[in-house]
């Protein structure tokens, strides 16, 4: 019986609170009414001015740091612009000799790689009758001046007429005219050195034969030996007659040499300019046609010496470096090359107070507000040291 009476008050205790919540009138569902405020537009959304700010309880964003870099204002020097161009050696002079008749040949007294000096006989062809002619013409030419002393001494004693001296006079002359024209054929059989040189090849023998043109030998004049190369259109401006220029041969040896000749006229398929470069070669030991490096130093300019490090791309795919202006923003300088050494570049085409960044300029971008810092002593010891190495 207790336990009829607990359930019955339990079903009191139910009913009771089914007819409050039915006297309240809320008969929706659950998140009916959050719908309903939604579709009729009084759902609160933040306000704009608000949606910035930080909700109370909550710390404010730190502001990024600036990005610091490390910068240097490298001491300027006046430094000899360097035009560097690969190229190779040739002789100052090149001939190739031929014969002017056909013939034997009769004599051949050099040999290749023999030194000679011009109007030294490299060949001669057999000759005997024209060898003949030559002294037959050598003793009527005797004959005839002994003709003439014979008659201007009788001229003076008064017995030969006029007539006959001028006759004596014309024979010499004669006479002088077939020697000459006997010697020229004679020449002709022979072949001599244009110039002081070396033979450098006889592709003919003793005795064998060769026709008219034909070739018998080459001589090269070594001294001065010429470096030859081409500077394109932008160094040509920098060049001129009498510059010094620096030479490294392949095997190692370096020279110096003199610009001779500059080119007005450019290639049509590299539109590049033709130099020369004359080395001194008295001994002949620089040969023709040896690959080399030719360092032309052309007028000086103010510059700087940097570490290729420093130099970057800028915005627009050109070479210069990155630099901080007063405001600390980062600038970019286009540069111009003078010269790469082993111990750095020399660049020109940098402000006098430029202040380079050395360290982190490739993390940053032209515009961009930065806390230049100067660079510590090892690396200004460097530079300095690399400055001073340039000028050496």
């Amino acid at each position: 019986m207790p336990k009829y009476r607990f359930h019955k008050l339990a079903a009191i205790v139910v009913l009771v609170g089914f007819a409050a919540w039915m006297a309240t009138g809320e008969f929706s569902s659950v998140g009916s009414a959050a719908a309903d405020k939604s579709n009729a537009g009084e759902v609160e959304q933040p306000k704009a001015a608000d949606a910035g700010k930080a909700k109370p309880g909550e710390a404010e964003q730190p502001k990024a740091p600036l990005r610091t870099v490390a910068t240097i204002t490298p001491p300027r020097r006046t430094y000899a612009r360097a035009i560097r161009i690969s190229g190779l050696t040739e002789a100052d002079k090149r001939a190739v000799l031929a014969t002017r008749v056909a013939g034997v040949i009769d004599k051949l007294p050099v040999k290749q790689g023999q030194r000679v000096k011009t109007g030294d006989l490299v060949l001669m062809l057999a000759a005997e009758e024209k060898l003949s002619a030559v002294s037959n013409a050598k003793q009527l030419l005797v004959q005839r001046q002994a003709e003439l002393d014979a008659a201007l001494r009788l001229m003076k004693t008064g017995n030969l007429p006029k007539l006959q001296l001028d006759t004596a006079r014309s024979n010499l002359t004669l006479a002088q005219s077939h020697l000459e024209a006997a010697q020229a054929e004679l020449d002709r059989n022979e072949v001599k050195a244009p110039f002081d040189g070396v033979i450098d090849r006889v592709p003919v023998e003793l005795g064998s034969s060769v026709m008219q043109g034909g070739e018998v030998a080459t001589i090269l004049s070594l001294d001065p030996v010429i470096a030859r190369g081409e500077v394109s259109e932008r160094d040509l401006g920098y060049l001129k007659i009498g510059d010094k220029a620096k030479v490294r041969l392949v095997s190692g040896q370096n020279v110096e040499g003199t610009v001779r000749y500059i080119s007005r006229d450019a290639s049509s398929a590299t539109r590049t300019f033709r130099v020369e470069i004359a080395i001194p070669n008295p001994e002949g030991t620089i040969p023709a046609g040896m690959t080399a490096e030719i360092a032309l130093s052309a007028q000086p300019t103010d510059a700087v010496m940097l570490p290729r490090s420093v130099v970057t791309l800028g915005d627009k795919g050109d070479l210069g470096i990155r630099a901080v202006d007063k405001d600390n923003k980062v600038v970019f300088f286009p540069i111009d090359l003078v010269d790469d050494t082993p111990t750095g570049l020399v660049l020109g085409g940098i402000p006098a107070d430029a202040r380079i960044i050395v360290a982190g300029q490739e993390l940053v971008k032209e515009g961009e507000v930065v806390k230049p810092v100067e660079a510590d002593q090892a690396t200004i010891q460097k530079l300095l040291g690399e400055a001073t190495a340039g000028t050496q």
